[in-house]
């Protein structure tokens, strides 16, 4: 039986907009979806652990109100209480919140290695790969040097008015770290797959990404 891990982000404050934000709702479902319909068990886990905060939350979408429902969303394990060597898969979910708690998130960083270096699949979406930018192997090498990446870009983060307000820009940063970052218009389909490394670009690359993670597993 393969086992999925998606890991969110409990952070709530978008920067100094006074606004709010959080995990994007349909990046943790969507992929959800995709996992438990391929056979697979999906656990959620969350960097404070408890109820994440939520965002992008659409009322009227039937995948979202599922896994809300069913998916334990309430009750999230911390980072730091999850064994890895159960896990085959771990995704990153989107939404603004990850760029604060994401990058320098040890336990997120010591299950993502875990189980790239057990020869599971990585994937993140949208501003997801923010987990991927400061992440380094045992070998002390960065897990994305070399590797093709997508993720949110810098013209799509203009293009939503927030590129002053996040920490950094993660097309910038997944390039500092050595991925070559692979671009698509903004707000379209977008999935790159690097070997066991799987990224999508935003909201819209959802889907498709946990698409080809069943694939990657497959053919690992």
């Amino acid at each position: 039986m393969t086992r999925a891990l998606i890991a969110l982000t409990s952070h709530r404050q978008l920067g100094n907009t006074g606004r709010e934000t959080g995990f994007y709702v349909g990046e943790a479902a969507e992929p959800w979806e995709v996992f438990r319909a391929a056979g697979w068990d999906v656990d959620l886990v969350s960097v404070a652990g408890g109820q994440p905060p939520l965002d992008g939350r659409d009322e009227n979408d039937e995948t979202q109100n599922d896994f809300l429902a069913t998916a334990g969303v309430e009750n999230t394990p911390k980072a730091a209480e999850v064994d890895p060597s159960g896990y085959d898969v771990v995704v990153f979910a989107g939404g603004h919140g990850t760029m604060w708690d994401f990058p320098d998130n040890p336990d997120l960083a010591r299950i993502a290695a875990s189980i790239y270096e057990r020869g599971g699949v990585v994937a993140a979406v949208c501003h997801g790969p923010s987990a991927l930018v400061n992440l380094k192997l045992s070998d002390g090498s960065h897990l994305v040097a070399g590797k093709r990446v997508a993720g949110f870009t810098n013209d799509e983060e203009n293009a939503v008015g927030l590129s002053d307000d996040v920490p950094f820009l993660l097309a910038d940063k997944l390039t500092e770290a050595g991925a070559t970052h692979v671009p698509a218009p903004n707000f379209t389909e977008q999935v790159v797959t690097d070997g066991r490394l799987v990224t999508g670009q935003n909201p819209q690359s959802a889907r498709a990404m946990a698409e080809a993670v069943v694939k990657a597993v497959q053919a690992a």
